[in-house]
């Protein structure tokens, strides 16, 4: 019953921050695209961890300076949308999966472009490959 309860309060708390941040903070340091990749919940509901993606990137440590500081007005903001007896603290953090990934992704166009250029002499015959 906890985790259910958890995990409908990390939903709630997820759509209202999304909701807070899209309309904008008022803090000259948040800049960029903001966009929010995961909230959890601790399991005592104390402590609400918000991942965050910035763009353009450069805007990302100022950006995260700007959000701590806002923290408390964010969290009335919040605390407005939804109705829970204890609001949970909230942190954000940089989520760094999605570039990570994206990282990946260009380093296979390379290597798959590289490929392309060299016309694949460096890759083992079809057959080796498993290719009919």
């Amino acid at each position: 019953m906890k985790d259910r309860r958890r995990q409908q309060i990390t939903s709630v708390i997820d759509r209202a921050v999304r909701d807070v941040l899209t309309r904008g903070v008022n803090d000259p340091r948040v800049r960029g695209i903001i966009t929010v990749t995961s909230v959890e919940i601790s399991p005592d509901l104390e402590t609400a961890r918000v991942g965050i993606t910035v763009m353009p990137e450069e805007h990302e440590n100022l950006t995260l300076h700007g959000l701590g500081s806002a923290t408390k007005r964010i969290r009335k903001d919040v605390m407005d949308r939804v109705r829970l007896r204890e609001m949970p603290k909230l942190e954000f953090y940089a989520d760094r999966a999605i570039k990570d990934q994206a990282e990946v992704l260009r380093a296979i166009a390379r290597a798959t472009a590289e490929l392309d250029e060299t016309g694949g002499e460096d890759a083992p015959p079809e057959e080796e490959r498993g290719t009919p």
